[in-house]
């Protein structure tokens, strides 16, 4: 038995990483664990080698109890796409019959594991079956986390008097304390203000860039009254694209801001609300080859109000380093949709600060506070006297302005949302005119749900399926390689028509995406990136060799997705980037392609790089739903797998849907039981991150 043998459960490991279950550093840290401390018990390094498993599927931490109660289910092996034979011991099968107290008590080893503060590179929380087990590293993040958010809970909130004629003008449609229902933005506004760290979640249209421009300028024209300086304010998010989107976003607000009943002097109080969003690797002064930051405790950012966006994909490391670079005086705003799917890297920190946002729990006296400050009155359904102090400063959004009540998406999205899978097949059959449904799944056919002759999913990529809408509007990827074709400039024109023309082109591309849940398999990018390109071949808009070809090769109209941050080109995880052919710098005679990158900083540059100078990026006519987090299509197509699979869950369905500003398409090449499974399956993110009142 494994438990029993170094050896043993050694040589199980190294099995797991030649299938692909477990990572190579998994096994290799489990290995020097071994080497240091040859009196450990295997049990031990068996906790050492999952725990390290868990942080790369995104947990914080591995839970003893949670593990064996469903050992194949919490670890989610085998992995996607592993449908091999002869297949080494799964989980279930090594952990049979184990306990999570024998478990724990193998646990006992001070050379490495401690608990709390120390030196060895095990931490474990808890008792018996509550035990988890982290890496040190992680484990001092998500205590950084905790211990910064629990001392700017602590901080004497503003005064709400002062508030309300600030309040009275920035919201003038909803100053009457007799609203029928709160005006959640405005009550999000004033809590942001009250506290000197505060969330703002809600779904998409819900208004959290209005709520928060609205709230920039509450705190500039306190501070221009005040003292007659105005806030440093910044505002950051997780990748270029989402930066760049929210820039977009933040400028449109301004321009559409009555400031004319304020004290301040409009102008210069619009002056003073920046516009310029940069990621937040660039704000703290991320360094190519290392870990280490520009800008940390000793080096604390220069800021008094920091803003981040989309704070669901940031990760416990990132958020536990940006903590530690503001100064303690600062106010620290973060906005996402807690309902989306966390980050790609381990934790779920906006998740976890948000799982009581639904029901508000704010006590009397904030209640009493928000009457005072907003003029509105918070329902007895929100008040709950046994609220945390995290609970006071959490504001969730309720009323969606994007989707209406007759859009098919809003309604699919809180079904799913809700966790309702009969209310989710009943709103794909009532015929919305923004919601369409394609079903590729066949059962007569054996090893197959598509029938090889179907042309609809292709037809679908290069067209976007227009004819099934009711307004029939919506795109596929022909219409950017139209653009691409017929807007081209001729080769004596500037470099700012070309520029011109690569910002065509990858607004164009914006129109339309196929989003897919896995990555591997025929319905994965590798197999749907290969399919796409050769069917745009086929149909004449890209070339003809493509038809055979695996689409990794270069040519003009390939869109690349940058899979690593790279400084020395700017470019980071995420940026999107389409293959153009212009004359070559040197030699105007000469055609040579490009790849064209939409500069993160807000402005309309365009960067031109050599596609032999990418090394991290891929084909992305297919992009993962992870991937797509912080972007949105006018037409997005959502690919489900065609069987069930532990990836494929609420929140990744319900992210993917919410990438789609004006039509959805959701593609079913399975089983109906595969959408309503995934419905039903959360993301459950192990951690401890629990801020309590200090």
């Amino acid at each position: 038995m494994v438990f029993n043998d170094h050896d043993a459960l050694l040589t199980l490991l190294a099995r797991w990483v030649e299938r692909g279950w477990l990572r190579a550093i998994d096994h290799a840290f489990t290995q020097f664990l071994a080497r240091e401390c040859p009196d450990a018990s295997p049990l031990l390094l068996m906790a050492a080698a999952l725990a390290s498993h868990q942080l790369g599927r995104g947990h914080l931490c591995l839970a003893l109890d949670e593990t064996l109660t469903a050992p194949d289910l919490a670890l989610s092996l085998p992995p996607e796409g592993d449908d091999r034979e002869d297949p080494p011991p799964l989980p279930s099968t090594v952990l049979d019959g184990l306990t999570s107290e024998r478990w724990a008590a193998a646990l006992q080893h001070p050379e490495l594991v401690q608990r709390g503060p120390g030196e060895s590179p095990l931490v474990v929380v808890g008792q018996g079956a509550g035990t988890r087990v982290y890496l040190r590293r992680y484990w001092q993040h998500e205590q950084n986390i905790r211990q910064h958010i629990e001392a700017r809970l602590q901080a004497a909130p503003l005064p709400a008097a002062p508030l309300r004629s600030i309040l009275d003008a920035l919201f003038p449609d909803t100053q009457a304390s007799a609203t029928p229902m709160p005006d959640w933005q405005r009550l999000a506004c004033a809590l942001a203000a009250r506290s000197a760290f505060a969330v703002i979640t809600g779904g998409p249209g819900t208004g959290k860039t209005t709520t928060v421009v609205k709230l920039l300028a509450l705190l500039q024209s306190r501070a221009l009254g005040e003292t007659g300086q105005p806030l440093r304010i910044r505002l950051a998010a997780p990748t270029g694209k989402a930066a760049a989107r929210l820039n977009a976003s933040i400028a449109a607000q301004l321009e559409r801001l009555e400031l004319d009943g304020l004290d301040s002097d409009p102008e210069i109080l619009r002056e003073a609300i920046p516009a310029q969003v940069v990621t937040l690797h660039r704000l703290l002064g991320s360094r190519p080859d290392t870990r280490r930051l520009r800008h940390n405790a000793s080096n604390p950012l220069p800021v008094d109000v920091l803003v981040v966006d989309e704070a669901s994909m940031v990760d416990v490391e990132l958020m536990a380093a940006l903590l530690d670079a503001l100064p303690g005086d600062a106010r620290l705003v973060l906005l996402g949709d807690k309902d989306q799917l966390a980050s790609v890297e381990a934790g779920a920190v906006l998740g976890d600060l948000c799982q009581r946002a639904e029901g508000g729990h704010y006590l009397e006296a904030t209640r009493q506070w928000l009457d005072a400050a907003c003029g509105q009155r918070l329902p007895d359904d929100y008040i709950d006297a046994t609220g945390t102090a995290l609970d006071q400063a959490v504001t969730m959004l309720r009323v969606s302005h994007r989707f209406d009540a007759d859009s098919g998406i809003g309604q699919l999205a809180t079904a799913i949302n809700s966790g309702q899978p009969d209310v989710s097949r009943l709103v794909l059959q009532q015929g919305h005119a923004d919601l369409s449904r394609l079903s590729l799944f066949n059962p007569g056919l054996p090893n197959s749900s598509l029938d090889t002759e179907d042309e609809r999913l292709d037809r679908l990529a290069v067209e976007g399926l227009s004819t099934a809408f009711s307004n029939g509007a919506a795109r596929g990827y022909a219409h950017y390689l139209s653009v691409m074709n017929e807007q081209r400039p001729d080769n004596t024109a500037t470099n700012d028509h070309w520029d011109a023309w690569a910002r065509a082109v990858l607004s164009a591309h914006g129109s339309f995406q196929i989003l897919c849940a896995l990555r591997r398999g025929r319905w994965g990018i590798e197999g749907l990136n290969t399919r796409i390109t050769r069917a745009l071949a086929r149909s004449g808009w890209l070339p003809q060799w493509l038809a055979d070809a695996d689409g990794e090769r270069w040519f003009a109209g390939r869109p690349v997705l940058v899979t690593r941050n790279d400084y020395s080109l700017g470019l980071m995880n995420g940026d999107i980037g389409i293959t153009l052919a212009r004359p070559h710098p040197e030699n105007p005679a000469q055609v040579s392609l490009r790849v064209a990158f939409a500069a993160s900083d807000g402005s309309e540059r365009i960067r031109w790089v050599l596609p032999a100078r990418l090394r991290d990026v891929e084909t992305v006519f297919a992009m993962t739903v992870h991937k797509s987090q912080g972007s949105e299509f006018e037409h997005t197509a959502l690919v489900l797998p065609s069987a069930p699979n532990p990836i494929l869950t609420r929140e990744l369905i319900y992210t993917g849907i919410t990438r789609a500003r004006r039509w959805l398409t959701l593609v079913e090449t399975g089983p109906a039981q595969v959408l309503d499974q995934a419905v039903t399956q959360r993301v459950m993110r192990v951690s401890g991150l629990v801020v309590e009142e200090g």
